[in-house]
């Protein structure tokens, strides 16, 4: 089991007009003791030299989450757009040397969360093929809208069942907003599971400044590791149980710290807990 930096947390507050730094993230994760970065779009920058900064500090491209692929359309004529840009964020991760994408499913309220279930898997079984042939894992997270087709546990294993090839990117934070116990929600999902995200929320029963809705009523407000009411010691005890060996994703999406200030205690949390569990941090790979 390993953690790596992603860049949505690391980007939050920049300014977007300016490409990011690649040899100053490289050297924060080598800080941190990180060996891995999740790339979460490119920021402005080439994906060649992404990766050619990236070998040089021996840094593993471990993912690449798409945006903008919308899936969530009622007929293949009209998924055509959406199978486009995914084709070409497989081109992207094929040059960063990732093995693995994630697709965030939004969802469209106007469809229902039923309908967009049907149109995103759907629209996973139409460009699975092109996965396989790159040799790409496809995943996809729990997202934490109302309107998403996979928020629970049960959404993303009926996903998988209906989609050959598909796994699951597991996000213990937007899975609680499901109504469910990270840990435990983990466990059904266990089998599937080849990356994660950790991230925590505050849960409040009435709308509250900055907060968002989730599928159980409740509304969140997104927080540190550790300061809100996602099970993150629950989630690890449980990634142990069932043999995770895969990397967690630190993801902050709050305003309280910055990114690098989030990051740094956000690393350190989690390591101290899964030195408390007895889990070993991998540095190896």
């Amino acid at each position: 089991m390993n953690l790596c930096i992603q860049t949505y947390t690391m980007a939050r507050g920049r300014d977007a007009s300016r490409p990011m730094d690649i040899k100053a993230l490289c050297a924060f994760a080598r800080k941190l003791g990180l060996d891995a970065i999740d790339w979460c779009g490119t920021h402005g920058l080439d994906p060649k030299d992404i990766r050619r900064m990236t070998d040089d500090f021996g840094i593993r491209n471990v993912c690449h989450t798409i945006f903008g692929v919308d899936l969530d359309q009622p007929s293949p004529s009209a998924r055509a757009a959406g199978r486009d840009a995914f084709r070409a964020g497989l081109d992207i991760a094929r040059t960063l040397g990732a093995k693995m994408v994630m697709l965030p499913p939004k969802g469209n309220p106007a469809h229902g969360r039923g309908q967009c279930f049907r149109n995103y898997v759907a629209g996973l079984n139409e460009v699975m093929a092109d996965a396989k042939a790159a040799g790409i894992t496809v995943t996809v997270e729990h997202f934490p809208a109302a309107s998403s087709p996979f928020v629970s546990s049960d959404d993303l294993n009926r996903a998988v069942a209906e989609v050959p090839g598909l796994k699951i990117c597991f996000d213990n934070g937007n899975v609680t907003t499901a109504g469910e116990n990270a840990g435990e929600a983990f466990r059904r999902n266990a089998k599937d599971v080849v990356h994660a995200h950790f991230k925590d929320f505050e849960f409040f029963d009435h709308e509250e400044p900055g907060a968002r809705q989730g599928l159980d009523g409740r509304w969140m407000r997104a927080t540190l590791v550790g300061e809100g009411g996602v099970d993150q010691r629950g989630t690890l005890k449980a990634m142990k149980e069932c043999g995770f060996d895969g990397y967690i994703n630190f993801e902050y999406e709050g305003s309280q710290l910055t990114p690098t200030e989030a990051t740094i205690v956000g690393v350190r949390r989690i390591r101290r807990w899964m030195k408390e569990l007895g889990i070993p941090y991998d540095f190896a790979r």
